[in-house]
């Protein structure tokens, strides 16, 4: 039958969220256990009052098989706002079936509807569908370097006289 579908996430999607986050997890070589997001942080942080990030979930036959998890920045340059793709992922038995491509075709409406200047996204350099965004025009920024600071970090920064 395969069909497929992509809608926005409701707050009854909390632990199909969560799990499919700690699928991803799988994906990208780490332990499950290294997902602390929990059913309460998307309630809280999805769909509370000051929500700081939107999921998108693809369905097939019925069942979320895929999301995309999204929030927006700003472009100082540009004086207007991004949308950031923070992850995408459809697991394995679902994938070709261009739920990716939905996905990615969902958000460009979404960014376009909002007027969004921009639409960025990471990927590790190890993963295959790097080529899959290339297929529809992202470009690497390899002039731009990504740097983290974990909390351990900002606690002793914060404290730096």
């Amino acid at each position: 039958m395969n069909e497929k579908r992509v809608r926005p996430a409701v707050p009854e999607d909390a632990p199909i969220i969560v799990r499919l986050i700690q699928s991803l997890a799988i994906f990208e070589e780490e332990p499950v256990e290294t997902v602390q997001l929990t059913e309460a942080d998307v309630l809280r942080d999805s769909f509370g009052e000051s929500p700081l990030f939107e999921t998108l979930l693809a369905e097939l036959d019925g069942t979320a098989v895929g999301f995309a998890l999204f929030f927006h920045n700003y472009s100082t340059w540009q004086g207007r706002r991004g949308l950031h793709l923070e992850d995408l992922y459809v697991e394995d038995h679902a994938r070709g079936n261009g739920l990716g491509m939905d996905l990615m075709r969902e958000l460009a409406r979404i960014a376009e509807e909002r007027g969004c200047a921009r639409f960025e996204l990471s990927v590790l350099d190890w993963n295959p569908t790097r080529e899959f965004y290339h297929r529809i025009g992202f470009e690497d920024m390899t002039e731009w370097l990504s740097y983290r600071l974990n909390e351990p970090g900002i606690a002793k920064l914060a404290r730096k006289a």
